[in-house]
């Protein structure tokens, strides 16, 4: 691999695509040093490519969806203008295949999966105002949000990290933003005033308000095509066995699921204190007054069973209806 690799890259560097947003190049530019870490020598260039999701201000569901923040990247992957890509894996869609021809080579360790409030001051979630202005884009956060303060306005607010923070700053609109924390933390950003959200779900009167990540949350993920031998077997060394175990059990989830980008879903897998991995999911209706929840521990050397077992029981539950319902 070593050798195959460098010597096509001293004609044509190792062409990595991303998208142009702050956030992606930041994650790519760490991408770039772990290849050059363990392949000292070889030539890498960094692709920006300007994707669907990242122009349109509206809803994604008016442009097809996840493939939006991907679409074009699959493009320049399959046509060979590009040898592999970078993504936040909970951009992927879980209910449409990956570009023919193309697959995850790695995925790297998880980052904090936790979702962060921020305000201009500090101020607590639950401190603020009645009718206050929250901004976010997800329905997932929408739906959790509804079910601990319905009292909230929560208006969708689109563009990339740093522009949603400077319209929090800027024009007084919105009281405070959802992002996640793992944003944050590759983008710098880390002393802005936030409060960490518990990833672990609480039911309402509890007083505490949570945000059961979304499938695939703080993963960064590597595709290329899986005819390029030595591009897969590079990123074979870069792959965490642990995340991709975790990430095989979530998205199993999703894609019996059935879920779209309009379906609150959530999602997260993580290890047990006695080695075993535990699956938690949740599937709710868009103002959060409907939802389902289910969890189940199992072998980790089996994370699609697990994930399998999830499913089953959230379908039982009726989360199908409730999906179904969220197609507009």
């Amino acid at each position: 691999m070593t050798d195959t690799l460098l010597t096509r890259c001293a004609e044509t560097p190792l062409r990595i695509g991303t998208r142009t947003s702050t956030m992606a190049r930041a994650q790519t530019d760490h991408v770039v040093t772990l290849i050059t870490e363990l392949l000292p020598g070889v030539s890498t260039q960094v692709v920006p490519i300007t994707v669907g999701a990242d122009r349109w201000p509206g809803a994604l569901t008016d442009i097809g969806g996840k493939v939006a923040f991907s679409k074009e990247i699959d493009h320049a992957l399959i046509c060979a203008q590009i040898d592999l890509a970078v993504h936040c894996l909970k951009d992927i869609p879980g209910d449409v295949p990956l570009a023919e021809g193309t697959a995850f080579g790695a995925y790297l360790p998880r980052d904090d999966v936790r979702d962060v409030v921020i305000t201009r001051d500090g101020v607590p979630l639950a401190d603020l105002p009645a009718a206050s202005r929250i901004g976010t884009s997800s329905v997932r956060r929408r739906a959790q949000l509804s079910i601990h303060r319905p009292d909230l306005r929560i208006e969708r607010i689109r563009g990339n990290v740093d522009t949603r923070l400077d319209k929090l700053d800027e024009d007084g609109r919105y009281a405070a933003l959802i992002l996640a924390r793992t944003s944050l933390s590759r983008l710098g950003l880390l002393d802005r005033h936030h409060e960490v959200l518990p990833a672990e779900f609480h039911p309402a009167g509890e007083g505490v308000v949570s945000m059961v990540p979304p499938v695939g949350a703080g993963v960064i993920a590597l595709q290329a095509r899986d005819t390029d031998l030595p591009v897969m077997q590079l990123l074979q060394h870069l792959d965490h066995p642990a995340t991709a175990g975790h990430v095989l059990a979530e998205r199993t989830m999703l894609r019996l699921l059935r879920g779209h980008c309009n379906s609150p879903i959530a999602g997260h897998a993580c290890p047990t204190g006695d080695g075993r991995m535990s699956l938690y999911g949740m599937v709710f209706n868009l103002d959060g007054s409907r939802f389902v929840h289910a969890h189940a521990c199992g072998d980790a050397s089996d994370p699609a069973a697990l994930g399998s077992r999830v499913a089953a029981d959230l379908l039982q539950q009726g989360a199908g209806q409730l999906i179904a319902a969220t197609h507009q």
